[in-house]
């Protein structure tokens, strides 16, 4: 691994009449690596998704401070030049996923309009090819049928899959998944815990991982930052985290974990895909 940094962050953002959502985040990402940012809801975690990717704006809001990428700071780039950044090099998902499609528009043409928006990355035309082929790297059904289909035709796991495919499309070097499984089942949530981690290795994609869940960010996160009010409060390895926690307010975070039931082994709790918390990593 890269011993520069992708991504190093010291941002604050607001909104007029909550100028302090984000007090000096501090947020460091290296090439290749999977972090967790978690926080309880209303501490800015959605707020940092959309300074990251200088969306802020169209919500009203603003940010200021140092936001490095790959060598530049974003915050100083015209927008112009940020959106050849935004969708090619770095990538989005947000929760919700059946709103954030457009109900009118068939999944295949969705997908490819996801491609045209830098389509000068190319030396030819993202054919249905690519589309089928894209579609199998996120583990949906790779036909035609399939790409015909409308968001209302899909199952919510379905959908969070086509947002992670439209966000992959160009490889980018960072993806920033935004709760991403907040409105999914257990099942569907370990599948695309899963699916996170496949695209971490075989794209050797930086992944930033937003959730209140702490069980999801130790299943798949190297390190985790813990977010409160507004504030990185402790930014550690997992590990660290979960049995050697610094901030009070991370110890909360671990307490509030409910213990495993009697007899249920760690082999089991990786099989489900989160491993390192169990009953005794909980700080009284």
């Amino acid at each position: 691994m890269e011993h520069d940094p992708l991504l190093s962050t010291r941002v604050s953002a607001g909104y007029p009449g909550r100028p302090s959502v984000l007090r000096e985040a501090v947020l460091e990402i290296s090439p290749g690596e999977i972090v967790g940012l978690v926080g309880e809801s209303g501490s800015g975690k959605s707020t940092m998704a959309l300074a990251l990717s200088r969306l802020l704006q169209y919500r009203g809001g603003s940010v200021h401070g140092e936001l490095r990428f790959g060598g530049r700071d974003l915050l100083e780039i015209p927008e112009k030049a940020m959106r050849r950044v935004r969708g090619r090099e770095i990538g989005l998902v947000l929760q919700s996923p059946i709103a954030s499609l457009n109900p009118a528009m068939r999944i295949g043409d969705q997908v490819h309009e996801s491609w045209r928006a830098h389509k000068e990355h190319y030396g030819r035309p993202f054919s249905r090819t690519d589309a089928i082929k894209l579609l199998e790297r996120v583990s949906l059904p790779a036909d035609e049928s399939f790409l015909r289909r409308y968001p209302s035709q899909l199952s919510v796991g379905q959908a969070q899959r086509v947002l992670i495919a439209m966000a992959i499309v160009h490889r980018p070097r960072l993806l920033i998944a935004d709760e991403p499984t907040s409105a999914l089942d257990a099942v569907t949530q370990a599948e695309i815990l899963q699916l996170f981690s496949r695209l971490n290795r075989d794209l050797e994609m930086s992944i930033l991982y937003i959730s209140h869940d702490l069980l999801s960010v130790g299943s798949i996160c190297e390190r985790v930052a813990i977010l409160s009010e507004g504030r990185v409060v402790e930014f550690n390895s997992t590990e660290n985290i979960f049995r050697r926690p610094a901030h009070p307010y991370t110890k909360a975070l671990i307490a509030s974990i409910p213990r495993l039931p009697a007899g249920f082994s760690s082999s089991q709790l990786e099989r489900e895909g989160l491993d390192l918390v169990r009953g005794e990593t909980a700080v009284a």
